[in-house]
């Protein structure tokens, strides 16, 4: 069964998107926060871009640093870490306009429901992050994906 991704605009300061997967919060969790899981699906394909560089270091206070084969970067801070539950980092690289995300897993029947906040410092600063929400549709396709190959090797193990 295929699961659909929602993008909702909350208010003028936040967009939503939400999303569940057939698998347990906790191999979710892992794909938010290992590198070498994370880097395997956070980037759309179709953009062409790739994730050189992944620096998490996924506890409160920690900083994370994704860099792209253009050297645009992302980087920030983890405000709150709740294994298998919620994320909360900075996105620093917007300056004035950095936005704060909060990513909740929450489990049911050995499904996750899934949500993304994005919370902006003003509605220009949303409007001029364009489709960074949109995007996550097909993120979060590839993260599917990944998921089931997970599930796979758990259920070997």
């Amino acid at each position: 069964m295929k699961n659909r991704t929602t993008v909702e605009r909350k208010s003028e300061r936040e967009t939503v998107v939400t999303r569940t997967f057939n698998a347990p919060a906790r191999i979710v969790f892992e794909a938010w926060t290992k590198p070498e899981l994370f880097k395997k699906w956070w980037v759309p394909k179709s953009m062409g871009m790739t994730l050189v560089s992944c620096e998490m270091d996924v506890r409160t206070g920690g900083t994370y640093r994704l860099v792209f084969g253009q050297g645009m970067a992302f980087f920030g801070r983890y405000t709150e870490v709740t294994p298998h539950s919620r994320l909360v980092w900075t996105n620093e690289e917007g300056g004035d306009d950095a936005s704060v995300t909060t990513v909740t897993f929450e489990e049911k029947e050995g499904k996750t429901l899934l949500v993304v906040s994005e919370l902006y410092p003003s509605k220009e600063a949303l409007d001029a992050a364009g489709g960074a929400a949109e995007a996550l549709v097909e993120t979060f396709q590839q993260l599917d994906e990944l998921l089931v190959t997970l599930g796979a090797s758990a259920g070997r193990a």
